[in-house]
């Protein structure tokens, strides 16, 4: 779990104000290769606001929000605060030997278009 922590925290840092923040990050944690970047994509579309309904999973994304909000990194990277609105995390089972994880960046515009036909 700590290295789970380390890493998405780091993929934050890394990320900078390249994504535009403020940003929302999706998080897939398991399955194989392609089932964790669903999983992270799943996660990232998830209304902001939303909390993983297994209690371990909620704590460990106000954790994580904590932390990366702690990087310093703030709105457009001009320091600050807030770096990230929301961190959902999803997870999947996986094999005992491997433990993947992904992690979606989205900017906090999360640009949509919606059409009626």
């Amino acid at each position: 779990l700590e290295g789970i922590k380390r890493f998405v925290v780091q993929k934050a840092s890394e990320a900078g104000p390249n994504p535009c923040p403020p940003v929302i990050l999706g998080v897939g944690i398991g399955g194989n290769f392609e089932k964790v970047a669903l999983l992270a994509k799943r996660a990232l579309l998830r209304p902001l606001g939303s909390t993983n309904s297994d209690p371990e999973l909620a704590a460990l994304e106000e954790e994580l929000l904590e932390k990366i909000n702690a990087l310093g990194i703030g709105p457009q990277g001009l320091g600050g605060r807030t770096f990230a609105l929301g961190v959902h995390v999803e997870k999947h089972p996986c094999h005992i030997a491997s433990l993947p994880v992904a992690v979606n960046v989205n900017c906090h515009a999360g640009r949509h278009k919606e059409v009626i036909l």
